[in-house]
């Protein structure tokens, strides 16, 4: 995601909002994968009064949004002794820079479609949630930009998401990653241009195509709309003390073995 596209993460970070209202929920820490300079961090916190919100940020931002981050990041460094990792480490490492059993809820938005490994991506969310924790998340859908895929071979280079899952797909993964109780939704939004400049920006952002033609197009040949598929979806993390099948043998930790002694006599 970039900049020009920041209104559509806050419009989707708001429904995300919306769906937990009727989620029970004691928050205390939440974390934000990615954080981004827009108007849901101050929703985030009224929603949840008094919970510590930490980042993981991505790159993408400059001026007053880059100041905003900074200054966020420092009062964290000085008050609370601690530093986050910059996003760009955990697409290069494959682990969020957060201890085990840290955080309450995991909001994640519009970010899974752009990861080369979501499965993973589960792993490290169940490894910092708390027993009990909830992930919560929206991504793009396959569907998404599916009137760009239906032009003619041109001067357009087009790109596929990353990851273009369904959410059945999803589903499947978080319950493959021991989640609990996963709640898959989907919808369709419409985005309509007047020019096919802003059409491109957009495109651009959602990582669509490779790059704005340098030449340009034929009038008419581009689209008036594109279609996003936005999957929204949830899942708790439950029963963190038991232990993961594997191979179909299960491996139980000598720790979870209690003793019973018997009470009458022999």
């Amino acid at each position: 995601m970039t900049q020009s596209i920041t209104w559509l993460q806050d419009e989707i970070a708001d429904r995300m909002l919306q769906k937990l209202d009727i989620v029970k929920l004691d928050v205390k820490a939440v974390l934000l994968i990615p954080e981004f300079p827009g108007k849901y961090f101050s929703l985030l916190k009224k929603r949840f009064p008094g919970a510590r919100v930490d980042g993981l940020y991505g790159e993408d931002i400059s001026g007053i949004s880059s100041m905003r981050v900074k200054l966020f990041q420092l009062w964290q460094h000085l008050f609370k002794g601690a530093h986050r990792s910059p996003f760009k480490d955990y697409l290069q490492t494959g682990k969020l820079a957060i201890p085990d059993n840290s955080v309450d809820l995991i909001f994640c938005d519009l970010l899974l479609q752009d990861l080369t490994d979501p499965p993973h991506f589960l792993q490290e969310c169940w490894r910092v949630l708390k027993e009990g924790g909830l992930l919560t998340f929206s991504y793009l859908g396959p569907d998404t930009g599916k009137e760009l895929r239906a032009l003619e071979v041109g001067p357009l280079k087009l790109k596929n998401l990353v990851s273009p899952w369904d959410m059945h797909d999803m589903g499947d993964a978080l319950l493959g990653e021991r989640f609990s109780d996963p709640v898959m939704d989907m919808e369709y939004l419409h985005l309509d241009y007047e020019s096919d400049d802003l059409l491109l920006a957009d495109a651009h952002a959602l990582k669509l195509i490779q790059a704005k033609p340098s030449q340009a197009l034929e009038k008419g040949y581009l689209p008036q709309k594109l279609t996003l598929e936005v999957v929204y979806g949830h899942a708790w993390a439950i029963g963190k003390h038991l232990a993961k099948a594997q191979d179909n043998v299960a491996y139980v930790d000598i720790n979870q073995i209690g003793r019973k002694t018997r009470s009458d006599s022999a």
